[in-house]
């Protein structure tokens, strides 16, 4: 049976869950907050309910699409990987063709959203986040240099600018230094779980830095771009963007992200990658939801 037969009998099983799964949405959801919290920050009072919900729905789309896109460049390497062989296409439930279609018509709503509901600014970086994410990252850079997340980091950092220019119309110092926020925290988030997932990817042709450089550089990485991270992360205070409530926050969450890197660092805790790498995800939402409480205090 060749493979395009199989496509097509599989495919008959996919179900609304497997394109929902395609979509990443955790990761989205994640996306969203920040790009809510960019709206909010944006204005003193209220965001208009117009903008608050189709500014967030095109944006959610548009980031649902680069996931599928993600999943369609990924899909042979994922057949590989024990973390992503059960994801739809590798299991034969969703064809390339299939994924590939429902990604171009969810980018393209989600554009004419964003274009006709919201304000073409926030459209078209919106479009150039996509482009960063599921073509320039995924395509490329994934693949060329050890130090792809942190170049590649940048467009997946875009979601609290996306927000504030839907309501602002334009692009603000202080959004742009909500986007540093996120590209600092990218690596020491993604480098712990590449860690623990070091077996899969020495599976594949993705030079990631554990593989490539092995686990004691990486680690040193991660403690180094949490420094960073911590540094960027009082940046809000010192301009005045935010307050004391939230330097507080800043400090206390950066503390905890200090102490999970120097034990992944200094200790060999088996499960200590995946302990920093969970903290990390938390870290970033208490993080933007201290900064959305100070802005209204």
């Amino acid at each position: 049976m060749s493979e395009l037969s199989v496509h097509k009998q599989a495919a008959k099983s996919a179900t609304w869950r497997d394109y929902y799964e395609m979509c990443k949405p955790r990761v989205v959801m994640m996306m969203i907050l920040t790009s809510l919290v960019g709206m909010f920050l944006a204005v003193p009072g209220m965001v208009p309910l117009d903008i608050l919900v189709w500014g967030n729905l095109g944006i959610a789309l548009v980031a649902s699409a680069g996931a599928v896109i993600n999943h369609l460049i990924d899909h042979q390497v994922d057949t590989i990987m024990q973390r992503t062989i059960k994801r739809p296409i590798p299991q034969g439930k969703v064809s390339p063709v299939q994924a590939l279609m429902f990604a171009l018509a969810i980018c393209v709503l989600g554009m004419a959203i964003l274009i006709f509901m919201v304000n073409p600014l926030c459209a078209w970086l919106t479009l150039g986040s996509f482009i960063g994410y599921a073509i320039i990252y995924t395509g490329f850079l994934k693949r060329a240099t050890p130090q792809n997340i942190v170049i590649g980091g940048l467009s997946g950092a875009m979601p609290p600018l996306l927000g504030w220019s839907a309501v602002s119309g334009t692009v603000d110092p202080n959004g742009l230094l909500l986007v540093l926020i996120i590209f600092a925290w990218t690596p020491p988030h993604f480098w712990p779980l590449a860690i623990h997932r070091k077996s899969d990817y020495a599976k594949t042709d993705i030079p990631m830095l554990p593989v490539t450089h092995g686990d004691p550089l990486t680690k040193l990485h991660t403690l180094l771009y949490t420094i960073i991270m911590f540094l960027v992360t009082i940046l809000p205070y010192l301009t005045g963007m935010s307050g004391m409530f939230y330097l507080g926050s800043a400090v206390l969450l950066g503390g905890g992200f200090l102490y999970y890197s120097l034990q992944l660092m200094f200790t060999d805790r088996p499960r200590a990658a995946l302990t920093t790498f969970r903290y990390s995800i938390f870290y970033l939402i208490a993080l933007f939801i201290a900064l959305l409480i100070d802005h209204y205090l």
